[in-house]
């Protein structure tokens, strides 16, 4: 599909939206007002404007909307908060931004059932305060809580910091509400933990990235909030001697940590420093971050001390225990800091999402350090060292040309996807195939596989209305 495919938001159908969700809910000719809408948190020329932006309140209004846009050819493109990280949530072929920002209602946490119902439109850490009082916790969020929206979490399946223990979104998904391609709203799933009549379509959607369908409600399982946690951070000389040790953790440690977050000598550096961390720079190749949690204070103590143990006898520089929610939160504001602190250093880099069996990390390591040489570039890691998702992010070099950089980026991302690929891994865990990684995708599918997913998508949305051009070309 090109743009060619689709018809212009005509002034006729801007009066019909405005019909549907109410003139003050929608934006067409403010070119100011459209721009915020225009990209997600990739670079720039990944980026396109919309021809008109609508912020529905009802699965009514988002129904009215895209049976219009059936009617009409006219693409659709969801939004969330605009914070991912593979441009899916632009609108590539213009048409209508569908942004559910209003749509932000915690409409019931069910304490008997240990359920949540929200709106898409939630940010994920004001459902965590609210179920704060209720003593239990959503496990599944991912790092961005403070800004992203559930919605968002749920079309990309988010991960996090606590996927080694919790999983990621989608584990915690029971339900869904949503509005088709074509404008029809159902109901999926529900308040129960067992379901096998018929497809799993709840899991089907949770990923989906915006293709398939748009929720409008969405029941979380929840879990009891631990009473206790506590951090290691360890410093390491080198990253080879970092991950060695992540496995023996949870083998000879018999244990799995909430969280085990790696961080390269570069990136720790940045970060730490900009903190004014008293920590011994010139020695880091390398930081590892724990977190371990629990019911029980005297459990979640031996358990950090076995860490700091294992640690220190797989080589070790130093090691900092945090047990105090100030302290913990001093620690993982380091490892939040670093992506910010990457785009102070140059806003012309690539944030990669790649995955590969744990025990490839140091190979993955290596083979993205030789990818960096070849191309003359710095390639910087942090990541999930528990479940093998490493952020790789490739940095132009102050001397070279944006020119350059432009020209070489994508025979560059093309190596590390197939590098990747030849691991076992995958190139995205967390962030969303999108726009962004769609060209790559034959690298680590087979055209049988991409096949068969536009089967899908041809079945739910035969006039390829909503969000196309993202994961596969039709």
């Amino acid at each position: 599909m090109t743009s060619s495919n689709y018809n212009p938001v005509t002034k006729e159908i801007i009066g019909e939206l405005q019909r549907i969700c109410g003139e003050a809910f929608v934006y067409a000719g403010d070119e100011k007002k459209l721009d915020k809408y225009s990209r997600d948190k990739v670079p720039e020329q990944y980026g396109h404007m919309p021809e008109v932006v609508v912020l529905p309140k009802t699965a009514g209004e988002i129904s009215g909307i895209l049976k219009l846009a059936n009617r009409e050819i006219i693409p659709v493109t969801p939004r969330a908060a605009g914070s991912g990280l593979s441009g899916g949530a632009v609108p590539i072929y213009g048409g209508i931004l569908l942004s559910v920002e209003r749509m932000d209602e915690i409409i019931e946490i069910d304490d008997q059932n240990l359920m949540a119902v929200v709106e898409p439109g939630v940010i994920t850490n004001k459902l965590d305060e609210k179920l704060r009082d209720y003593g239990l916790f959503f496990a599944g969020y991912p790092m961005s809580e403070e800004f992203c929206f559930i919605g968002g979490n749920v079309a990309e399946n988010a991960g996090g910091g606590r996927a080694v223990k919790y999983g990621v979104t989608g584990q915690y998904i029971q339900g869904l509400e949503i509005v088709t391609p074509t404008g029809d709203i159902i109901q999926l799933g529900g308040k129960r933990i067992k379901d096998v009549t018929g497809y799993n379509m709840v899991q089907l959607m949770v990923g989906s990235e915006g293709t398939l369908g748009i929720y409008t409600r969405i029941i979380i399982k929840l879990l009891p909030r631990p009473t206790h946690r506590q951090a290691v951070l360890v410093l390491f000389a080198d990253a080879e001697t970092a991950i060695a040790v992540v496995p023996k953790i949870m083998t000879a440690g018999g244990m799995v940590p909430t969280s085990i977050e790696f961080m390269d000598g570069f990136t720790f550096n940045l970060a730490a420093r900009r903190f004014d961390e008293d920590f011994p720079y010139d020695k880091i190749g390398a930081a590892l971050l724990f977190e371990v949690d629990g019911m029980q204070s005297s459990v979640v103590s031996q358990d950090a001390a076995t860490i700091r143990k294992i640690c220190r006898n797989g080589g070790a520089i130093a090691e900092y225990r945090a047990s105090t929610e100030e302290e913990i939160e001093r620690f993982w504001k380091i490892r939040k800091r670093i992506p910010w602190e990457l785009l102070r250093y140059t806003p012309h880099q690539s944030i990669e999402d790649i995955v590969v069996p744990i025990a490839s990390i140091p190979a993955a390591l290596s083979g993205l350090q030789k990818i960096g040489r070849k191309y003359g570039v710095a390639v910087p890691v942090l990541g999930h060292a528990g479940d093998g998702n490493l952020h790789a992010v490739p940095l132009k070099l102050p001397d070279d040309s944006v020119e350059h950089w432009e020209a070489i980026l994508p025979a560059l991302l093309k190596d590390i996807y197939a590098m990747t690929s030849e691991m076992g891994g995958t190139i995205s865990g967390e962030h969303g195939i999108g726009h962004k990684r769609r060209d790559y995708m034959s690298l680590v599918m087979s055209e049988t596989h991409i096949d068969l997913l536009r089967k899908i998508k041809q079945a739910l949305d035969p006039k390829h209305i909503l969000n196309p051009g993202k994961i596969f070309i039709y």
